[in-house]
C-alpha cells in the first residue's frame, strides 16, 4: 500500500543562523529511512504525468520504485538512463516547476519529493560505489564540444556512450561552467561538479581548459586543423547586462555574474584566497531570479546586511520559492516594488548608497503580466556595494568569428529542436541559444543535440 500521508518528508538543514555564516552546503539530505519513507508516497501512476514534465524524460516513476524497495542502485541505474548528472540536478533543478508539478499527489497535498529523492540516490551512489565508467568502443569518428556547462556535459556524455571521441573546450582554467563559476557551494558543492566532469573522462571525453573558441581556435580550425566531423556550441549566456543608469561604474559595483565567479570558481571568500574580493559591510542586490538569490546569500555570508531591491512584488519574483524562503531564513531583507535609478558614490569614487524609485503596478495587460510603473516617490538605501542581476546575454564571441552562423536578435545562435543551426555540421543547444535558463533545459538540449550530430555524421 501507498504511503498516503499528503506532505513531504522534509529536508534535513543547517539552522539560518548558522548556514548564513559558511559556505557549506544547506540542505543536508534525506537518510534511507527517509527516502524509503518519502518513495513510497507515490502512486506509480500508469499516465506517469510527472516523466512528462522532466526536460530529460527520466522514468520517475522506476526510479522511485527501486528507492521505495531499498535497490538505491538500481535506482541509479534507471536515473542514468537518461540523465549525466543526477547529483546536480537533485539539488538546482526547479522540480516545483517541472516534474513535481505533474504529479498526482500534488492535487490535494504535496507531490512526492522527486527531486529530493534524485539527490539522495545519486549521493548514495557517489558515497557507496567504487566502479569507473568504462569507454564505449570507439565508432571511429570526432566530435568536438565547446564549454564545459550542463549542455556541453550532458551532450558530451551522449556522444561518448556512442563511442565517439570527444573533446570538450572550455574558455575557464576549471571545467564544469556555470556549474562552477555561477552556483555557490552553499547550493552545489564543487566536489559533486569534480566527480561528475571526473566521469565523463573516465568515459574517455577529453577535457581542454583555458581554450576560448573563436580566439585561441575558431570553429573553421576546429573542422579544417583538428578533423572534427561535428561540433556542437554550449558556450552558455555568460554577459552581463547592467542597468546604465549614473553611478554603475563607482568602486564597489558588480554584475552578479562576476561576483559569483570570485566566490565560486577562486574561492575569494577564503582568507588565503590569490583573488580576493571586497567584503562589503551593507550590499545592494538588484534582480529577482535565482541568480540574485546566490548573490545576495554569498554577500550575507561575507558578512554583509543585505537588501534585494526588485520592480515587482513578491507574486511576481521568478526564483525559486525554496531559494527565497532560504534567503528570507538567513535575514535578508525584500525592497519590493522599488527600482534603482542612480548609485550614490562617496569623494573617493566608491558606492556609499543606492537611489530607489517607488513603484507600482499597472493592471494585467493581455498577456495577464502587470508592468512596473514608477510613482515618482524616492528613497535611499545606504550601501557600499551594488551587485547587478538581471539577466546575461551569450558571448558574441562565437558568432563573430564564425561565417554562416545566424543569430538572434539578443545574440543566441539561432537552432532548430534538434540543436542543428545554419552552418552544416554545427550544432548548438543550451543557454548560447536560449538566453540563461535552468540547468535541466540545457541538458535536454544537449541530448537531443548529441542525437542529431550522431544522425548527422552517419548520414555523410
Amino acid at each position: 500500500m501507498p504511503n498516503m500521508r499528503m506532505d513531504k518528508n522534509p529536508m534535513p538543514s543547517q539552522e539560518p543562523d548558522v548556514r548564513n555564516k559558511n559556505f557549506q552546503e544547506v540542505a543536508l539530505g534525506y537518510t534511507e529511512e527517509q527516502a524509503i519513507d518519502e518513495a513510497q508516497r507515490c502512486l506509480n501512476c500508469p499516465t506517469r504525468p510527472c516523466t512528462t514534465g522532466c526536460p530529460v524524460s527520466i522514468a520517475i516513476p522506476d526510479f522511485i520504485a527501486k528507492v521505495a524497495e531499498g535497490d538505491f542502485e538500481g535506482a541509479y541505474k534507471v536515473i542514468t538512463e537518461s540523465s549525466s548528472l543526477p547529483a546536480v540536478c537533485g539539488r538546482v533543478c526547479p522540480q516545483e516547476s517541472q516534474c513535481e508539478s505533474k504529479c498526482v499527489r500534488g492535487i490535494k497535498g504535496e507531490p512526492v519529493a522527486i527531486g529530493r529523492l534524485e539527490r539522495f540516490v545519486a549521493d548514495y551512489h557517489n558515497a557507496h560505489s567504487t566502479e569507473k565508467a568504462v569507454p564505449a568502443a570507439p565508432n571511429g569518428h570526432k566530435c568536438a564540444v565547446i564549454g564545459s556547462g550542463p549542455s556541453g556535459l550532458a551532450c558530451a556524455s551522449d556522444l561518448a556512450k556512442l563511442g565517439y571521441d570527444v573533446t570538450i573546450f572550455e574558455a575557464l582554467h576549471t571545467a564544469g561552467g556555470v556549474l562552477a563559476y555561477g552556483i555557490p557551494e552553499f547550493r552545489l558543492p564543487k566536489s559533486i561538479v569534480e566527480k561528475e566532469v571526473n566521469g565523463l573522462k573516465d568515459m574517455g571525453v577529453k577535457i581542454e581548459t583555458n581554450v576560448v573558441i573563436g580566439r585561441t581556435i575558431t570553429i573553421d580550425e576546429l573542422f579544417d586543423d583538428y578533423g572534427f566531423e561535428a561540433v556542437f556550441i554550449g558556450s552558455g549566456a555568460g554577459l552581463p547586462r547592467f542597468m546604465r543608469i549614473p553611478g554603475e561604474n563607482l568602486n564597489g559595483v558588480y554584475s552578479a555574474n562576476e561576483f559569483l565567479t570570485r566566490i565560486n570558481l577562486m574561492k575569494a571568500y577564503k582568507e588565503d584566497s590569490k583573488t580576493p574580493i571586497a567584503h562589503p559591510k551593507k550590499a545592494v542586490i538588484v534582480g529577482g531570479g535565482n541568480v540574485a538569490m546566490d548573490a545576495a546569500r554569498s554577500a550575507k555570508r561575507l558578512g554583509a546586511d543585505v537588501t534585494i531591491v526588485y520592480r515587482r512584488s513578491m507574486e511576481e519574483l521568478p526564483a525559486r520559492k525554496e531559494e527565497v524562503e532560504h534567503a528570507m531564513e538567513e535575514g535578508i531583507v525584500f525592497a519590493l516594488l522599488n527600482n534603482p535609478v542612480e548609485v550614490l558614490g562617496d569623494e573617493n569614487g566608491y558606492v556609499k548608497g543606492v537611489k530607489v524609485e517607488k513603484m507600482e503596478l499597472s493592471e494585467p495587460d493581455e498577456s495577464g503580466r502587470r508592468k512596473p510603473v514608477a510613482t515618482g516617490e524616492f528613497s535611499e538605501i545606504e550601501a557600499d556595494a551594488f551587485i547587478v542581476s538581471i539577466g546575461t546575454s551569450p558571448n558574441p564571441l562565437i558568432k563573430d568569428t564564425t561565417d554562416g552562423l545566424d543569430t538572434q536578435k539578443f545574440g543566441g545562435i539561432v537552432a532548430d529542436e534538434e540543436g542543428a543551426t545554419s552552418r552544416p555540421g554545427v550544432f548548438a543547444g543550451g543557454d548560447a541559444v536560449t538566453g540563461a535558463a535552468t540547468v535541466i533545459l540545457a541538458m535536454g538540449a544537449g541530448k537531443k543535440a548529441a542525437a542529431a550530430m550522431d544522425k548527422y555524421i552517419k548520414s555523410k
